[in-house]
C-alpha cells in the first residue's frame, strides 16, 4: 500500500467497486432491490447517493439503538471524538463513506432493521459503561462479530444443525443436500462479509448464528422469512450473555447452490477449508 507523505494511506476512490456488486448472487436477493437502486444511483448520480439513503430511511420509519430515527449522514459530519455507534444510538445519523461497507451496512439497516437497532443499543449501553478503549472486551467482540462477519443459519432438524457445529461438513453439505431450502438455510447479515463476497474466494467463511426455525419457515414467502428473522434474531440479542465462541463457522461458496462447483462432492474435500475443529458451544444458540 503506498502512502503520502505525511504516511497516511490514501483513501479508495468513492464508490470503487461499485459496478462489481453482482445481484444475481444468491447471498444478495433479500436486498437486491433496494441495492440495485442504490447502485445505480451511485454510479449515474454519485452527489445524489446520500440523499437516496435519507429519503428511503425517512420513508421506512426504522429507529436506532435509543428509539431515534434512523437517517444517513456524510462520515465527515461525524463530530471529532465520537463513538460511531454511540453517536448512531442518540442521534439516529449512520456516518457513511462512499465505498461497499458501508454502502451493505446501509442495506442491513433496511433488511434487518430491528436486529441492527438491537445490536447498536448493546454498543452504545457498553461504551456508556465502560468507554472507548483498545481492548472491547468479549462482549463487544462478539457483537462486532455478528454486525461484520454473521450468517443466519435457519434450521429445522436438530441432526443438521449439530452437523454444522460438529464440523460434519460431508453430512451438512453432501449426504443430506436435499434439506437445504427445506431444513435449513442460510442469510447473510454481516456487512463485511457482504463486502468480500464481491470477489468471492472458496475459503470466505462467516460467523454463523444459529437459528432454530419451525417447519413451516420453509414454506413461508422470502418477505415472511426476512420479518421473522428480523424479530426472532432481535429478541434473542438483546439480552443474551454473548462471546464469540456461540458462533459456528460456515464457508459460505459451500451452500448448495450458491457457487457452481460446489455441486461436484470432492469441492468439500479441501480441509483447508472445510476444516475439522472445536465445537461450538451447545449450551450457546440464537433462538
Amino acid at each position: 500500500m503506498s502512502l503520502l507523505a505525511n504516511g497516511v494511506a490514501p483513501s479508495a476512490p468513492a464508490f470503487a467497486g461499485f459496478d462489481r456488486i453482482d445481484w444475481a448472487a444468491p447471498w444478495l436477493a433479500p436486498c437486491a432491490e433496494r441495492g440495485a437502486r442504490w447502485q445505480r444511483v451511485a454510479i449515474e448520480r454519485p452527489e445524489a447517493y446520500l440523499a437516496a439513503l435519507q429519503q428511503d430511511a425517512a420513508a421506512a420509519g426504522h429507529r436506532t439503538g435509543r428509539g431515534e430515527a434512523l437517517t444517513f449522514i456524510a462520515q465527515a459530519d461525524l463530530p471529532l471524538g465520537s463513538a460511531y455507534e454511540a453517536h448512531i444510538a442518540a442521534t439516529g445519523r449512520v456516518p457513511t463513506r462512499e465505498n461497499l461497507h458501508d454502502f451493505f451496512n446501509a442495506l442491513m439497516w433496511f433488511t434487518y432493521p430491528r436486529v441492527k437497532a438491537t445490536l447498536n443499543a448493546r454498543q452504545a449501553r457498553i461504551i456508556a459503561r465502560d468507554g472507548v478503549s483498545a481492548r472491547r472486551g468479549a462482549e463487544r467482540d462478539a457483537l462486532t462479530l455478528f454486525d461484520e462477519n454473521a450468517a443466519l443459519f435457519v434450521v429445522a432438524d436438530a441432526e443438521l444443525r449439530d452437523a454444522l457445529t460438529g464440523f460434519d461438513w460431508r453430512r451438512l453439505f453432501v449426504t443430506d443436500r436435499t434439506a437445504w431450502g427445506q431444513r435449513c438455510a442460510v442469510r447473510l447479515f454481516g456487512h463485511a462479509l457482504q463486502e468480500k463476497l464481491i470477489a468471492p474466494y472458496k475459503g470466505c467463511t462467516a460467523h454463523a448464528w444459529i437459528v432454530d426455525a419451525p417447519e413451516a419457515y420453509f414454506s413461508w414467502t422470502a418477505a415472511r422469512q426476512t420479518e421473522w428473522l428480523d424479530a426472532t434474531v432481535a429478541d434473542a440479542l438483546a439480552e443474551a450473555p454473548l462471546s464469540s465462541r456461540m458462533f459456528a463457522p460456515l464457508p459460505v461458496l459451500g451452500v448448495p447452490g450458491w457457487w457452481p462447483a460446489n455441486a461436484e462432492p470432492a469441492f468439500y474435500d479441501d480441509e483447508r477449508v472445510f476444516r475439522r475443529g472445536r465445537r461450538v458451544d451447545r449450551q450457546s444458540r440464537a433462538c
